[in-house]
């Protein structure tokens, strides 16, 4: 469940609550009473996972790894010493 930032227009009182996603919006100050607040837009603190790649199982081969590293070995130039 989110956070969700909250400020009334009527006495600037700001105050954080978690609460979930299809939960209506509060309206009623927690501290002056009066029905004068708005939910900020904010960037959020969320992680979104997308894709593959957080399980070991995952990740790629061993053999890819190895033949990925000799191909970038190939192709960089040689130095003479």
């Amino acid at each position: 469940m989110p956070t969700y930032d909250y400020r009334c227009k009527a006495c600037d009182h700001e105050f954080e609550l978690y609460q979930s996603m299809t939960a209506s919006i509060k309206k009623k100050c927690p501290e002056c009473g009066k029905l004068s607040l708005e939910r900020l837009i904010g960037t959020g603190a969320a992680v979104i996972f997308k894709g593959s790649g957080f399980y070991q199982t995952d990740y790629r081969s061993k053999s890819y790894t190895d033949a990925a590293k000799k191909d970038k070995e190939a192709a960089s130039p040689q130095s003479d010493a």
